[in-house]
């Protein structure tokens, strides 16, 4: 029997009532709506809430009525509701909408906590999972990080591993389940010394090339990889490893594929009505940050996430399209877009002070992580793609030009405090002919790797919090591509082995010692010893941490072996190794310092003694200093 009911507070759902609720929602100012919105089981039957306000009818089309439609009864807001007495979680489920011009198109739930494998696209009634986690000892003491290590591993989980096609039960696509994949999944990050993954958006979409980018399910985990449950599960599992896990989220654009949320009552609901501003450069829906209903659509599909799943923090991907419009600055600031990212980040934070908000940010918009209290936007932390850009084009130029380039290695510094910046070497540098990192650097096969350890040595040297996408560690020749997966037979090879094993140690000391992670954002844990050998192309600086200790990195980016190079320090001290790129176990020539290096008392560069270095070509090298 189906039956409409016009209050969900009848059921006891909500104890402010619907008017004080839906304000909320109108206001843009609401974080839980889709407790509201949606499909919501009962043990009985189900609830259905859809807004769609200038539709001339809405009937529920699902599995349960074989398909047959139910009219939906509409309140005075737009709001169109029904309750329909014994059906059952895994119910299909869709919206008839009517158009006043009397187009009738079948649309997804914009709220749907479950939907189809694609090419299908119905919602699923999903009941909800409430004794899933077990990760209240990580929950308690989660923390945002600032003088904390953060390794971040970035993942794309259909191709980091794939099954053998011919298991049995595999499909054509070789996927593991959002909980198989943790078998091979966290012995590696483990044993690799990474402290969080970040997942590539998991919200439902129909093409696998976008990578999750282009959305067609806001609050349902893509069925790809299994359920709601399963995800729940995964990042639990995580959790109790002692594994953040950070989400993807897409809060710039949506599918325009006819199913979703484009033109979804017949009218412009939730993009600009503009064409030359409603569609993106990427062929998407932009979301229209002057409606409240939208921000609060977007504001409560963030916080799903952070509460229904427990994730650790959340990448808002594409901010530049928010600040500006259609990301372009000549175009002006896109002030509806400022207060939506402010009023989002205040909302989340508030409830959720432990999680981090990190902006993907190429603008030089300012403060964006300044608290909204001093005029910021209120993001933790953003990605350095300044940084990014400068360091990869300089290992990719020859040698003898490098000294006309020497400072744009050290460029960074003179901005790095600006905000709190995370240094990403993520999928974006390793698709679309960018080339991998490994192919980046200048030269043959046997002067990449070289090079490239000395590049990573730099990255967590470097102040700021660590991202690299999957296979950046084993230095992989061939470009992502979402349908392959990692080349894992590159392990076979000692180059790529060793490449892996020096970024494992890499790694391992980054989250063990104190001053490559504390006080990451205090311009006095950070001193240049050497930024004035251009000749030379040799760089060295040193980072102290609140204890006391510091280490000394020193970096040549040239071709010629320095035996000694010399660096001036303003006290007699000792320094011993703790890496050096050079080393043999990596597949380096075995040209580094293996003992204590003393200083010697003779003035060097206006500083009063002098330690000497050795260095390979292209080596590099890590220090403790041990005081005398």
């Amino acid at each position: 029997m189906h039956t409409n009911i016009p209050s969900f507070q009848t059921k006891g759902y909500f104890l402010r009532g619907d008017f004080l609720y839906l304000q909320d929602f109108f206001d843009g100012l609401s974080l839980d709506s889709y407790h509201y919105f949606g499909a919501h089981y009962d043990g009985e039957g189900c609830f259905f809430r859809v807004y769609a306000p200038y539709a001339s009818r809405v009937s529920l089309i699902s599995s349960h009525s074989d398909w047959e439609p139910v009219t939906m009864l509409r309140d005075p807001a737009g709001v169109y509701q029904t309750y329909v007495s014994g059906l059952l979680p895994g119910t299909l489920y869709k919206y008839q909408i009517t158009h006043r011009d009397g187009t009738v198109v079948d649309k997804c739930d914009p709220y749907g906590f479950q939907m189809e494998l694609r090419p299908n696209n119905a919602s699923i009634v999903t009941q909800t999972e409430a004794d899933v986690f077990t990760d209240q000892i990580w929950m308690n003491n989660r923390r945002v990080n600032y003088d904390a290590p953060m390794n971040i591993y970035e993942l794309h989980l259909g191709s980091w591993k794939q099954r053998e096609h011919g298991e049995e039960g595999v499909d054509e696509y070789g996927w593991y389940s959002y909980v198989s994949i943790l078998e091979e999944l966290i012995p590696y990050l483990k044993k690799h010394h990474y402290t969080h993954i970040e997942l590539m958006p998991l919200s439902e979409h129909p093409l696998d090339a976008s990578w999750g980018y282009q959305t067609s399910g806001f609050f349902a985990p893509t069925s790809r990889y299994g359920t709601p449950r399963e995800l729940k599960e995964m990042v639990n599992l995580c959790h109790r490893n002692g594994i953040g896990v950070i989400l993807d989220f897409v809060p710039v654009h949506f599918v325009r594929d006819q199913f979703a949320l484009s033109q979804f009552d017949g009218t412009a609901l939730y993009e600009y009505g503009h064409n030359e501003i409603g569609y993106s450069e990427w062929g998407s829906c932009n979301f229209d940050y002057y409606k409240g209903h939208v921000r609060s659509f977007l504001m409560s599909a963030a916080n799903y996430w952070l509460e229904e799943f427990h994730f650790d923090g959340l990448r808002m991907d594409a901010i530049a399209n928010v600040l500006y419009w259609q990301g372009d600055m000549s175009r002006g600031v896109n002030i509806g877009g400022i207060h939506f990212l402010k009023d989002m980040n205040v909302a989340l934070k508030q409830r959720h002070p432990d999680v981090m908000l990190i902006a993907e940010d190429s603008t030089n918009y300012l403060k964006v992580t300044a608290p909204v209290q001093y005029d910021g936007l209120g993001f933790d932390f953003k990605w350095n793609m300044g940084w990014m850009n400068d360091t990869l084009s300089f290992f990719k130029i020859p040698p003898q030009y490098r000294s006309a380039q020497y400072h744009q290695l050290s460029f960074s510094m003179l901005y790095f405090y600006n905000e709190l910046y995370l240094l990403p070497f993520s999928h974006d540098e390793v698709v679309h002919g960018k080339a991998t990192i490994m192919q980046k650097m200048w030269g043959d096969y046997d002067v990449k790797f070289p090079q490239c350890r000395t590049l990573f040595l730099y990255m967590y040297a470097h102040p700021g919090k660590k991202l690299n996408f999957m296979g950046n560690e084993i230095g992989q020749f061939r470009e992502w591509d979402e349908k392959q997966e990692t080349d894992w037979s590159l392990l076979s090879y000692p180059m790529h082995d060793g490449f892996r094993a020096f970024c494992a140690e890499l790694n391992r000391l980054y989250v063990t010692m104190s001053p490559l992670y504390d006080g990451d954002y205090d311009p006095h844990r950070f001193c240049w010893l050497e930024i004035d050998a251009p000749q030379e192309c040799v760089y060295a600086f040193r980072r102290t941490s609140s204890d006391g200790s510091a280490i000394v990195a020193v970096m040549n980016l040239s071709d010629r072996c320095y035996d000694p190079f010399y660096i001036g320090v303003d006290e007699p001290m000792a320094m011993r190794p703790l890496i050096c790129s050079d080393e043999a176990r990596w597949g380096g020539s075995g040209c580094f310092d293996e003992g204590m290096i003393v200083t010697e008392k003779k003035a060097h560069k206006g500083r009063s003694y002098r330690l000497p270095v050795r260095l390979a070509p292209f080596g590099s090298a890590l220090y403790m200093i041990v005081k005398k």
